[in-house]
């Protein structure tokens, strides 16, 4: 073969080279893009807690945050005045698509469900945990719980 004939092989060569490069980098470049959509997308599903503290009347609070702090401290997200509550007691958190309840070392503990949590659990509608002298009622996802009526 003759010089220019392989100059222009290589030229065509390198050519397809960058064009097979952009083509690579694009398609990634879209992919990140639409990762990014669905992650900014994804929402995290209401959680609401019936507060019981023993007294009448309970209240209901409801959060869109993927870490709800429960506690006596005024910074916890659900600041309850219970002495035998910890400072930081519980929390709440959102992560892989569902709702966990993990202790946070608290002086007293934890009941869920009437047992002693030892471990981040998973939770659902109409769980219900104690911390302290305080009951704590759990809907998910926009629901919403009707206290039961009391027995007379």
């Amino acid at each position: 073969m003759s010089g220019p004939v392989v100059l222009v092989i290589r030229i065509l060569l390198a050519i397809s080279l960058y064009a097979f490069l952009v083509w690579a980098f694009v398609g990634i470049w879209r992919d990140i893009k639409q990762q990014a959509v669905l992650l900014a997308a994804r929402k995290i599903p209401p959680i609401s807690l019936t507060i019981d503290r023993g007294e009448p009347g309970r209240e209901v609070r409801h959060f869109l945050l993927p870490d709800v702090t429960n506690g006596r401290d005024p910074a916890c997200e659900c600041h309850v005045d219970d002495e035998a509550i910890s400072a930081r007691h519980a929390r709440l958190s959102y992560h892989h698509n569902q709702w966990w309840l993990e202790d946070l070392n608290s002086a007293n503990g934890i009941l869920l469900n009437q047992g002693q949590l030892s471990m981040p659990t998973v939770v659902m509608s109409d769980d219900e945990f104690i911390c302290g002298g305080t009951r704590f009622r759990i809907a998910l996802a926009g629901e919403i719980l009707v206290p039961p009526a009391k027995k007379i």
